[in-house]
């Protein structure tokens, strides 16, 4: 037998154990008297426990001792306060439990520096202790050939780079260390200018995509797009990594405010006479008159803007492009007419036209089609990477950027009007009551001075005179009398604003401040041009938009201040992606482009893309999981989906066949290096959308003309009961009435529904008539129950008014539709929702669709009636459903 091992050896031997031993029984005396349970057990009691003094040596001979006695209490009271404090963090053990509930990770990481660092030095010692394993970086060995390959080149690349770096020590180069600043970027006029070049170790990630001025920031923070399937050329983010439906409702509507980096909305800057100008926009589909009239001034002078579509003319019709904002450059006085001296050079202006990126290379050739045959001729510049953008909408917003955005001015007498106008702002909850279209122009100091933001003193919500003062700047929004600055459009002051002082040059000069002042301005810093542009909804009530331009290398610092300003209400602004940006669209009542426009050239592309990630979708469930199409039973003998049910099919409806199918490409937003100067021929789209205006005084015209076939409008559609109508799902008008269908032959035998099922689901309106009075015969007979009545008398009376209506029959008859009545033909069929869910803002089920105009108005001369309330009622089913529900659309 082997001999014994002495008991000391086997405890200092356990030293050297990878693990500790897990906690025994209190009953064990193997640890020490500070291990174990027992000591967990005091520790928690101990911080659950409140000392406390007795109030008997405050009492001296029957006399209190004021002092003694306000000393107890004193003590007694820190002794409370001390004591939820050590009850709140009484089980917290290790240091990653310290960190806010926000920053936690599912499973906790054993990398130190991913926990703050005031609990590094902590988190280290505790792993220490515990004796956790961990992996340094710098020794750990690939595992894979791709990552031993990419070690060995990198370890080539670090000896190579220090052999350089001794030959300039040895050659005794004076110049080594200076580094010149870059070249200012060159802008190529009627050309396509490139993204600006990233850095070194980020140049291969941005090969077929740009980076916003954000992305690092968010990249930690939502889920972006796919690296090899950029949107638009560009990484953008799509959605937080947390939860955050229900709190961008919130924020957007009720209390805070939610942020967008919006900086890959292109910009087109058009330089040239006024009346050159005139001709083009009105070629692009600026037409309306009072633009160009007296009632158009002030946006060409710069203090407004102008929102709508462009569109483009072939063989004489318009083609619509997307919605667009355009701004001139602020200006003390512009002509609208042709110059006084002919023999001088007309005066040059600027217009920046901002557009949607999925349709920015449609526009630009269109522009640089027109600029060409204008004499005087105009000079168009492609800003998409000199002007970023960022948009913030709640009612918190206009509190935000009061806390982020400081003037620049060295003393309150030189601060611009444009800056004044905005700091007087305090108070306003929704940018949408400022003017339409209004404009802020104004130049800021850089806002890492003022990091981190203070809290803005709000004026009292009860302060009537506050109130008012207020209402009275709004009404006569003194910006109107002076004009903005124009720095924005100047190229050399955009990129002055771009060079930046160093961030610890900023701190150096924080440093050498008083406590609780900010550093002064100095010659070094440049002022960063700015413009806020407001924004309103159709809804009334709904929330305005702010709209901030900056250089593009400006917008990162703007961004740190804003997602930590503290809001008065609480908390922090929220950021959002594309999710979040179509849900604020989608609760305001306004479609968001170019996804519920498939009329345009940029939504049909995007409905493509979709079509082919939901076939993928349905393709890879199981069998026994996913929808047959080819089986759905429609009821009265109607068996599959009409046309491709993952699809918006609008094709189906015309009897053309798809552009997927036939291989045919419409994407003009992937492709920025080609210069459209000579595009290929491009596949005709199979609708075309139908503006707003369009569309209404064509249901209130008395003759009902018959449009195009393909023509095709954007509507908002309420459901009048429960339920949600979801992307891809089928829209039918009313069916004939019973009276029409008995006059014609019906072509099957099948059950048909009829206009009068469908309307009597509607739903009582409200303004019922009122209850009666009490004390009258009517409210006598109403059966009321008497106080006094016993109990089983009760139950029975409250069954009988339960079983009045007789009971749906069990199981349900399949040939009735459950109850239901069946859907109607597919010849009633009129469009597709695009986007549709449970509206939180009206609490029920809302959707956007896209219908075709000559099958509402075949219905409306069927039918013997207008656009009335009975006519813009319609049947929204599911793909893969076969029962509908009643809702209203309405123009949008």
């Amino acid at each position: 037998m082997p001999p014994k091992k002495n008991p000391a050896d086997s405890t200092g031997s356990s030293g050297n154990k990878k693990r500790k031993e897990p906690p025994q029984s209190s009953s064990s005396n193997q640890k020490g008297p500070d291990k174990g349970r027992d000591f967990k057990r005091v520790k928690i009691n101990d911080a659950r426990s409140i000392l406390k003094q007795s109030s008997d040596a405050a009492l001296k001979n029957g006399e209190l001792d004021v002092q003694s006695f306000l000393k107890s209490r004193e003590f007694e009271i820190k002794a409370l306060q001390n004591g939820i404090k050590k009850s709140k963090g009484g089980r917290t053990t290790r240091a990653f439990q310290q960190v806010p509930r926000d920053m936690r990770r599912r499973t906790a990481s054993h990398n130190v520096k991913r926990v703050p660092k005031r609990l590094q030095k902590r988190a280290a010692k505790e792993m220490k202790d515990d004796k956790t394993p961990t992996v340094d970086p710098s020794k750990r060995k690939p595992r894979t050939s791709r990552g031993r390959l990419r070690a060995e080149t990198a370890r080539r690349l670090g000896m190579l780079a220090a052999k350089k770096k001794t030959m300039k020590v040895k050659s005794g180069d004076k110049v080594s260390g200076i580094e010149t600043r870059p070249a200012r970027p060159k802008i190529r006029k009627n050309k396509l200018n490139e993204p600006p070049k990233p850095k070194s170790k980020f140049r291969k990630r941005q090969i077929h995509k740009t980076w916003l001025p954000t992305h690092m920031w968010h990249a930690k923070r939502a889920r972006m797009t796919e690296p090899k399937n950029p949107l638009w050329r560009f990484s953008i983010p799509l959605t937080s990594t947390e939860k955050s439906y229900r709190p961008t409702h919130r924020a957007g509507g009720a209390r805070g405010a939610v942020a967008w980096d919006m900086s890959y909305m292109s910009t087109i800057q058009l330089e040239g006479p006024t009346t050159s100008l005139e001709k083009l926009l009105k070629a692009m589909g600026v037409t309306e008159q009072w633009l160009w009239e007296e009632k158009g001034t002030k946006w060409r002078h710069g203090k407004r803007t102008w929102s709508g579509w462009l569109s483009r003319n072939i063989t004489d019709k318009p083609i619509l492009i997307g919605p667009s904002s355009i701004f001139w450059c602020p200006t003390d006085q512009q002509s609208g007419g042709e110059p006084a001296n002919e023999t001088k050079k007309p005066p040059s202006f600027q217009v920046f036209v901002r557009i949607h990126p999925s349709a920015f290379l449609e526009t630009w050739a269109e522009m640089l089609r027109l600029s060409k045959l204008q004499r005087p001729a105009i000079h168009i510049e492609d800003l998409r990477f000199e002007i970023g953008s960022i948009d913030i909408t709640g009612p918190g917003s206009t509190e935000t950027l009061l806390g982020i955005l400081h003037p620049y001015h060295q003393s309150e007498d030189n601060m611009e009007q444009h800056a004044k106008t905005f700091r007087s702002l305090a108070g306003v909850t929704n940018p949408g009551s400022l003017p339409s279209n209004s404009l802020l122009a104004f130049s800021i100091m850089d806002p890492r001075l003022r990091y981190p933001p203070r809290p803005v003193k709000m004026p009292n919500t009860s302060d009537e005179e506050a109130n008012f003062a207020l209402f009275d700047m709004l009404s006569a929004w003194p910006a109107d009398s002076s004009t903005g600055s124009p720095a924005l459009f100047d190229r050399d002051t955009r990129f002055k604003a771009t060079r930046l002082p160093a961030q610890k040059s900023l701190n150096r000069r924080k440093a050498l401040s008083q406590p609780g002042d900010y550093p002064s301005i100095q010659a070094t810093d440049f002022p960063i041009p700015i413009m806020l542009l407001t924004s309103r909804p159709a809804a009334t009530s709904a929330q305005g938009t702010w709209t901030l331009l900056a250089p593009w290398k400006c917008i990162l610092p703007i961004w740190y201040g804003l997602v930590h300003y503290p809001l008065s209400s609480g908390g922090n602004p929220r950021f959002g992606g594309l999710q979040e940006l179509r849900q604020i669209h989608f609760e305001q009542g306004v479609p968001w482009f170019p996804v519920d426009f498939p009329g345009t050239k940029s939504g049909f592309f995007w409905e493509t893309e979709e079509r082919v990630k939901r076939k993928k979708e349905w393709e890879k469930r199981p069998k026994g999981k996913r929808v047959e199409w080819d089986s759905l039973d429609l009821g009265g003998g109607r068996k599959g989906e009409i046309g491709q049910g993952w699809a918006c099919d609008f094709e189906r409806v015309l009897g053309v066949s798809s552009l997927s199918d036939s291989g045919k490409s419409v994407d003009t937003s992937q492709d920025i290096q080609k210069t459209p100067e000579s595009p290929p021929k491009e596949a005709e789209l199979p609708i075309e959308h139908v503006p707003k205006n369009i569309f209404s005084s064509l249901l209130s015209s008395s003759k009902l003309e018959l449009p195009s076939p393909s023509a095709v409008a954007t509507v908002r559609i309420i459901l009048t009961s429960r339920g949600i109508a979801s992307p891809c799902a089928r829209i039918y008008r009313l069916p004939q009435s019973k009276s029409s269908q008995d006059s014609s032959m019906t072509r099957s035998n099948t059950q048909a529904t009829t206009r009068e099922q469908w309307l009597s689901l509607l739903p009582s309106t409200s303004n019922s008539k009122p209850l009666p009075n009490p004390n009258s015969k009517a409210a006598r007979n109403l059966g009321r129950l008497p106080l006094s009545a016993p109990l089983p008398q009760r139950v029975r009376l409250l069954a009988q008014s339960l079983l009045q209506q007789p009971p749906l029959p069990y199981p349900a008859n399949k040939e009735e539709g459950d109850g239901n009545p069946l859907v109607p033909d597919e010849e009633d069929l009129i469009g597709f929702a695009t986007t549709g869910e449970f509206n939180l803002a009206e609490g029920k089920g809302v959707a956007v669709g896209t219908v075709f105009l000559s099958k509402i108005i075949e219905g409306f001369r069927r039918d013997g009636m207008k656009g009335g309330k009975d006519g813009r009622l319609c049947i929204v089913r599911n793909a893969g459903e076969k029962i509908g529900r009643l809702a209203r659309w309405e123009v949008v």
